[in-house]
């Protein structure tokens, strides 16, 4: 059996009045997605354990089965694995979001989309007036980037950027969580500010706000934690070789760590531009030689946190015609049964432009049978499936056991 998740970060939403009270899910024309329902059985699944908030890195681990208490460790030190920076003990990595504030209000969390090549130019430059032997700086792609810190203690009170745009950044700073934790906040929140000041005037910067787009002119470090210890999907579920397509380095980070293939794709932005087909067919290719293959497509995400419906709705438009189409075509007719389930890891509403722990839909289509009543994929339809409300590791146990 060839396995394969195709998840639209996400892509869940809420009814939104100009789209007729519909959801971009709803609204969007995607007719191999709402096929594969129709000939497959839905369902919901809670992606959030109790106690984490709803942040890609907590619900791409629960999709995968991990038991959050036991082995998250913070989104940096994932990402981490990604770009082959080695996490030592007595070291704790965090994400690093370049940012544009304005008015001294964080404006938006990824100033304005900058490319990977401008924001590596930014962090070299951070790293060498900044990094005094304790801290160092990795550029990664786009707005997303790597801190690490030694001694530094994660019992940290850190807000993603994404959350509180908008905010007087000086309200969200970071927070000690314990009394011991109070230095590594200090040291970081003065890092913040020190940033601002070397990155008001920087080239990239004065280019940037010339050329009408927004400066990246803070840093905003969160998502603190030490060197995580997982399993690989080998040992939790017995798959004997799988791959990982994401353009993000979160994603490719926990596919590191579960013993998952990385492959890159020429072209993949991790936006609504990325190179769809050209992830399709990397997908197809790795299915012809592994079991498992978990193809991540971040466009979705990004336009909520935009609040764009429109570009939201024309994303899952995107990844039906441009994904699921290609996927399906091409391995409809193999002479080994394959599984395809599609889902998001959280809803991303367009409404309030940060995730929730709303429990997101999901369909499972397996190509030696099985249906159930639902004909349509979405919020609203998916509820009524076979599969009804599952949480974390029942969606892959149900996965591999072929019902």
């Amino acid at each position: 059996m060839k396995t394969i998740i195709i998840l639209g970060d996400g892509m869940a939403d809420e009814p939104i009045a100009a789209l007729g009270d519909k959801t971009p899910l709803q609204a969007a024309k995607k007719p191999y997605i709402d096929m594969l329902a129709a000939k497959g059985r839905s369902g919901v699944l809670d992606t959030i354990p109790p106690g984490f908030k709803p942040g890609s890195e907590i619900a791409n681990l629960s999709v995968l089965g991990y038991d959050l208490p036991k082995v998250f460790e913070g989104r940096g030190s994932l990402e981490a694995a990604s770009m082959g920076v080695d996490i030592l003990p007595g070291e704790m990595a965090m994400r690093c979001n370049l940012i544009c504030i304005q008015d001294e209000k964080i404006k938006n969390h990824s100033a304005g989309h900058i490319s990977s090549e401008e924001a590596a130019e930014l962090i070299r430059f951070l790293d060498q007036h900044l990094n005094d032997g304790k801290v160092s700086f990795y550029p990664g792609v786009s707005y997303r980037h790597l801190l690490k810190l030694k001694g530094g203690d994660k019992h940290l009170d850190c807000t993603p950027p994404h959350d509180v745009t908008g905010v007087p950044f000086q309200t969200v700073l970071i927070k000690p969580d314990t009394p011991e934790a109070k230095d590594t906040a200090d040291y970081l929140n003065n890092l913040i500010i020190k940033s601002q000041e070397l990155l008001k005037d920087h080239p990239v910067n004065k280019k940037r706000i010339a050329e009408g787009k927004d400066p990246a002119n803070s840093i905003w470090p969160w998502s603190p934690g030490y060197r995580p210890q997982m399993q690989t999907l080998q040992e939790l579920f017995g798959i004997k070789g799988g791959s990982v397509i994401s353009a993000v380095d979160l994603i490719m980070g926990i596919g590191v760590y579960a013993g998952l293939k990385v492959i890159h794709v020429e072209g993949a932005t991790g936006l609504y531009d990325t190179n769809y087909e050209g992830k399709a067919q990397a997908a197809i290719e790795a299915l012809r030689e592994e079991d498992f293959v978990y193809l991540h497509i971040e466009a979705s995400d990004e336009a909520g946190h935009d609040g764009d419906y429109k570009l939201k709705t024309k994303t899952i438009e995107y990844l039906d015609n441009r994904v699921v189409k290609l996927i399906y075509e091409a391995t409809k007719d193999w002479n080994e049964p394959i599984t395809i389930a599609i889902l998001p890891d959280h809803p991303t509403p367009c409404a309030i432009k940060t995730h929730t722990n709303t429990p997101i839909p999901f369909l499972i289509y397996r190509s030696n049978g099985g249906a159930d009543d639902v004909q349509v994929y979405d919020e609203f339809a998916s509820p009524k499936g076979a599969y009804g409300l599952i949480k974390g590791r029942e969606f892959m146990e149900l996965l591999f056991s072929n019902k």
